[in-house]
This record gives structure tokens, C-alpha cells and sequence, in this order.
């Protein structure tokens, strides 16, 4: 498979409504999903986008393979940014469960690697601007597709 190459991938879009107050425009590919918790995912950012405000409930890391990742991390308990980064290409991050942020395509996107450990189930939160979980990723569910 090659990652670089739209053709061979399955995306998922994903863009947001009049609830959020930014604009929402990614996708996913799937890669790999695991029985033991592990997953492989592909995201493309759209320029200037954001993907939803989540939370990390699993260990994650991410590679940058293109463009610019605009991250802002959010203190979870008072909802304040904590700091700002760009993300560029080559950029390797681990992060542990409970990392609040958001992530946004720099001007030209950005196409982002992510590699997740969950053997609980519990992926991440999607959250509202308030901090409550308004939806959830499970690794049972990602399973389920894959094997449809």
C-alpha cells in the first residue's frame, strides 16, 4: 500500500455543522486495524481545517508526511489553550491518554500518520466546546467495518 497514493485508499470525510463555530474538513483512511487494540490510521487535513476537539484516551503517535499540523493543546479542566505549535513534515510525537487539543491543515493541509494502542476499546472523545464527550472512537467499532 501506498500511502501517497489517494487510489489505493478508503477515506472517510468528516466536516462539521452549526454546532462548532470552525471549520471542520478532514478524512481518514483506515491502514490496520488489530484484535489486540492496535490501529493504523491515515488523516488528511483540509487547508486552514480542523478535525473535531477530542481527547486522546490511548497512547498515540503521529508522523507529519505533508504539509503543516497546527496543534492546540487545551487544559481539560478550565478549557484554556496551554501553548500552540506547528507540526511539519517529518515531525515524530508520542502523546499519553488524556491529551485535550486541537488540530488543524496548515495553508496547504496536512496528511498526518497515527498509530494508536487501545486494549480497552476506548480510542478518544470527541468534545463540545464545553469539554463533555459528545461522541466516542472504539477500537469494537473499527473492527466491526473492517470486517463487513
Amino acid at each position: 500500500m501506498n500511502l501517497f497514493d489517494d487510489n489505493q485508499l478508503r477515506w472517510k470525510r468528516f466536516t462539521g455543522n452549526d454546532q462548532f463555530d470552525y471549520p471542520i474538513d478532514y478524512s481518514a483512511a483506515l491502514l490496520n486495524a488489530r484484535e489486540d487494540g492496535h490501529v493504523e490510521l491515515l488523516y488528511r487535513w483540509a487547508p486552514n481545517s480542523y478535525c473535531h476537539f477530542h481527547r486522546h484516551t490511548a497512547p498515540t503517535t503521529s508522523t507529519v508526511l505533508e504539509g503543516e499540523l497546527h496543534v492546540v493543546d487545551i487544559d481539560p479542566e478550565t478549557g484554556e489553550e496551554l501553548s500552540r505549535r506547528v507540526r511539519t513534515a517529518g515531525d515524530f510525537a508520542h502523546k499519553t491518554p488524556g491529551d485535550v487539543h486541537m488540530e488543524c491543515g496548515g495553508p496547504e493541509g496536512a496528511l498526518v500518520l497515527f498509530n494508536l494502542y487501545a486494549p480497552d476499546d476506548l480510542l478518544a472523545e470527541t468534545l463540545a466546546k464545553d469539554g463533555s464527550v459528545i461522541g466516542e472512537s472504539r477500537m469494537s467499532h473499527i473492527l466491526r467495518k473492517k470486517r463487513a
